[in-house]
């Protein structure tokens, strides 16, 4: 873990929940965050909180994956800054629940476009700047939903389409990027229980085996695959509880 200290790391999707928990992890672990959401507001409560406990508060930026202007537009402003960056972690999606035929046209296509197209422009936009590091990784959280025969548990056709499509995303890159030095992950939880280490009292409680995977397991699992020497890769890491329920992330 000692490996994290001083790395830039980019995290999407980090105003709450997973995305909310590696921020604040990998803070104490000394990384220089920058955090992005579509909504600022939570975004600035996070690194207030993450001043707070480390004394040093993380760059943080509105973003909408649905956008692609916007991301286009953000990677590229990136590139132009020449901004150092050392691990991408795509942690972003837009949920959608529920029958075909309970959503319009633009919900199924927000989805979609934010979890697929939004992820690949910001990755294919960043990527310059990962190849300039010594040590660069791409990590993908992508879900259970994305695998084949997992149930829908409440999840839309579209939001399972969309993950099938970062899976499909995280295999395509990890192939154009062998031998590049691009480490590319792809993490597959199942539904997790939302904890904070902003709350040491339930991110600390034991657990029995019969328990929920919770986002405490799901960021030392990914920080175990980001902190490995740089000849050892996991190309997927699929997560299951021990009653193995396969819910949808």
């Amino acid at each position: 873990m000692n490996d994290i200290k001083g790395k830039r790391i980019f995290i999407t999707g980090a105003a709450r929940g997973l995305g909310a928990a590696f921020a604040v992890v990998l803070a104490d672990l000394g990384a220089k965050l920058f955090l992005t959401a579509r909504n600022v507001e939570p975004l600035s409560a996070l690194a207030e909180s993450i001043r707070l406990r480390t004394g040093t508060a993380p760059e943080y930026h509105a973003l909408d994956l649905a956008d692609l202007s916007q991301v286009t537009l953000f990677a590229k402003k990136w590139r132009d800054e020449n901004q150092p960056l050392d691990i991408l972690i795509n942690n972003a999606a837009t949920w959608l629940s529920g029958p075909m035929d309970s959503h319009d046209a633009f919900a199924i296509q927000q989805t979609i476009t934010a979890n697929v197209t939004g992820t690949l422009l910001l990755t294919r936009g960043l990527l310059p700047l990962l190849k300039a590091s010594p040590a660069p990784d791409i990590l993908n959280v992508i879900s259970i939903s994305g695998m084949s025969n997992v149930p829908l548990q409440g999840a839309s056709v579209a939001y399972v389409a969309s993950k099938y499509g970062q899976a499909g995303l995280t295999d395509g890159l990890r192939q154009e990027l062998r031998g590049t030095g691009v480490r590319v992950t792809a993490l597959y939880p199942p539904n997790i229980e939302d904890l904070s280490p902003l709350h040491p009292e339930d991110w600390d409680r034991p657990r029995d085996a019969t328990s929920w995977i919770t986002t405490k397991d799901v960021v030392g699992t990914a920080l175990g695959a980001l902190s490995r020497a740089r000849h050892v890769h996991f190309m997927s890491v699929l997560m299951e509880t021990a009653t193995s329920n396969f819910h949808g992330h």
